[in-house]
């Protein structure tokens, strides 16, 4: 069986801040799936600075394709352009649902702690701690409502990145090549689970 993989989102999913393509996120997880026997053609449909209300063209974008994984990164540009949350939330749930219905097996990995960003103030840190918190809170209500599935529930990554200034690219708010696989890493677990339901559907 052929996983059809699709990457929708903002600039993590698209891939900004990595040294080379294939140090990027799509290539990172493809890689993962295929050393454990599967076999991936992916697609990316993540945009840079993509907020929650431009899922749904993506998610329009990517259907006729019929892709049988979908990994969705998003919450951060929510997050910094002050998106309300119940519109960025509702925005995400109707693109799960939309993947859902047609039939794809869907990985969402919410908002990122964004205090640990090196240029966020000091004094700045627990408000958008806390503001990261609540739209994550709520974004993953409404995936596992709308029977997606949630990556990295102890937030492992963003307390990487909080202790780790190599996992940042050189505009110190992106990934690294280095953070791009901590990412990855946080992802698969889940990635193979819903593989693996996947290829049961199939038997």
């Amino acid at each position: 069986m052929t996983l059809r993989l699709a990457l929708l989102g903002d600039s993590i999913a698209w891939g900004q801040g990595a040294a080379r393509q294939r140090d990027r996120l799509a290539p990172r997880l493809a890689e993962g799936l295929e050393l454990r026997g599967w076999e991936v053609e992916t697609r990316v449909l993540a945009v840079p600075g993509a907020r929650s209300s431009g899922l749904d063209a993506q998610v329009t974008g990517v259907l006729g394709w019929r892709p049988s994984l979908v990994v969705i990164v998003i919450g951060a540009n929510d997050l910094t352009h002050l998106e309300p949350v119940p519109r960025a939330v509702q925005a995400l749930s109707e693109a799960v649902r939309r993947l859902r219905a047609a039939g794809a097996e869907v990985v969402v990995a919410p908002a990122p702690d964004l205090s640990a960003v090196p240029h966020v103030p000091v004094f700045l840190r627990e408000a958008v701690r806390a503001a990261g918190e609540q739209l994550r809170t709520q974004q993953v209500t409404a995936v596992l409502a709308a029977r997606g599935r949630v990556a990295d529930p102890d937030q492992r990554a963003s307390r990487a990145f909080a202790t780790d200034p190599s996992l940042f690219s050189a505009d110190r708010f992106h990934p690294s090549s280095a953070g791009y696989a901590v990412i990855a890493d946080t992802l698969l677990p889940v990635l193979l689970d819903a593989a693996q339901q996947l290829g049961t559907r199939q038997e």
